[in-house]
């Protein structure tokens, strides 16, 4: 089955785990994903894999709603990313998905799986590089007067006389693509279709992000169910009781009343 299902990052709260504890959270809602391509590696594509579409919005450019009524889905489609299927026989998976399936949540993620969250980080603009790289910066004395957040040297000498590409210096900081790994299921709501993992996920609130499951959570063990008391128990047996001994219908009372008359 496919494990990476697309959402959109809502707020942040907090929750309490399997153990009890009180813990941040983010809130991801995942309305059901459309398959709008199967690629597969006995055809063009050469490898397998599944497309899927997420979200909606009033203006989808031609190619898009184009693509999304080849797979018989009318509704104009926002997003597009691939799914890559891993197993060592993929035609079985890919067997049971046509273009134009749902994909709901709860077929993909139940609560103690282990996830990772994909998105595009928050941008941060111009920084510097005790910022941007963690640098420690010049000393605060021996009569240094504008050197405290100061990259140092970036050359190399003489030889070879240049900046390596990829030195690590000022920049543009954020935008791009970061993920968090690890992360688990705490809380799942089948109706508003709302994930809530514990922890915090790359990206602003409403930006699109990919949760894949990696597996279960290490040592997770499900609360225990709570079982009904004695109280409880007598109350149903005595409401079943009840039941069985008066009819509940007028038909079945005359009924009744002729079977006592005949007796």
């Amino acid at each position: 089955m496919i494990s990476t299902l697309l959402g959109i990052k809502k707020e942040m709260t907090s929750v309490y785990d399997s153990r009890g504890r009180r813990v941040g959270a983010t809130v991801v809602q995942i309305s059901p994903n459309l398959v709008t391509q199967i690629k597969t590696t006995d055809g063009k594509d050469g490898y397998s894999a599944v497309q899927l579409g997420y979200g909606t919005k009033k203006s989808v450019k031609k190619p898009q709603l184009g693509h999304g009524k080849k797979a018989g889905i009318e509704t104009p489609i926002r997003w597009f990313r691939e799914v890559k299927i891993k197993e060592e026989n993929p035609s079985t998976t890919l067997g049971t998905i046509e273009p134009g399936t749902e994909i709901k949540l709860d077929q993909v993620f139940s609560i103690g799986d282990a996830v990772k969250a994909t998105g595009i980080s928050k941008g941060k603009g111009f920084q510097g590089g005790v910022r941007r790289h963690g640098f420690h910066g010049g000393p605060k004395t021996h009569g240094q007067s504008d050197r405290l957040r100061a990259p140092g040297a970036i050359g190399s000498g003489t030889t070879p006389g240049r900046v390596y590409k990829g030195k690590k210096m000022a920049g543009h900081m954020g935008s791009s693509g970061a993920s968090t790994k690890n992360l688990e299921v705490v809380g799942l709501n089948k109706n508003d279709n709302l994930l809530i993992i514990k922890g915090a996920i790359p990206g602003p609130v409403n930006n699109l992000v990919l949760i894949t499951k990696l597996g279960r959570v290490k040592g997770y063990t499900p609360p225990p169910e709570e079982k009904p008391s004695e109280e409880e128990l007598s109350e149903e047996k005595q409401e079943s009781s009840k039941e069985t001994e008066e009819p509940k219908t007028e038909e079945a009372k005359v009924e009744q009343k002729g079977e006592e008359n005949a007796s």
